[in-house]
C-alpha cells in the first residue's frame, strides 16, 4: 500500500508537470489562432509525451529503466486515451459553461486533468509499466 501511495504521489507530480505542458501548449495554440479543440489535441499529445518520460523514469521505474521504446510509447498513449477522453470532455464542458476570460483555458485544462488522473494511473500501472 505504501508503495502504491508513493507511486500515486509521483504520478500526481508528473501530472502537474504535464498540466504545465498542456496549458502552455494550449495557450500557444490559441495565440496562433487554432480552435480550442485543435489546441487541446496538440497540447494533450505533448503532455502525454512529457508524462510518459517522467513516469517511465521515476514513477514506475523498478531499479534500472529499460531504454525507451516506441512500442511502450504507443501502449502508454493508448492507455492514456480513456483518461484523455474524460480530460477533454470535462475541459470542453468547462470552456462552454465558464465565462470567457483569460484564465478560462487554464481552469478547463486543470479540471480535465484532475478528472482523468485516476483512470490514467490505473491504466499506466496495469497496462504499460506492469513489471513481472
Amino acid at each position: 500500500m505504501r508503495k502504491t501511495r508513493h507511486a500515486l504521489g509521483l504520478f500526481a507530480l508528473a501530472g502537474i508537470g504535464g498540466l504545465g505542458v498542456d496549458t502552455l501548449v494550449c495557450y500557444a495554440g490559441l495565440a496562433l489562432g487554432l480552435h480550442f479543440s485543435l489546441a487541446r489535441l496538440i497540447s494533450f499529445l505533448c503532455a502525454v509525451y512529457f508524462t510518459w518520460q517522467v513516469n517511465r523514469r521515476w514513477t514506475f521505474a523498478a531499479g534500472t529503466v529499460p531504454p525507451a521504446s516506441w512500442m511502450e510509447w504507443w501502449r502508454y498513449l493508448g492507455a492514456m486515451l480513456g483518461g484523455g477522453a474524460v480530460n477533454y470532455l470535462v475541459s470542453a464542458v468547462a470552456v462552454h459553461f465558464l465565462p470567457a476570460w483569460p484564465l478560462t483555458p487554464l481552469l478547463a485544462v486543470a479540471a480535465g486533468s484532475l478528472a482523468g488522473m485516476s483512470l490514467n494511473f490505473i491504466s499506466a500501472r496495469l497496462l504499460v509499466f506492469k513489471r513481472s
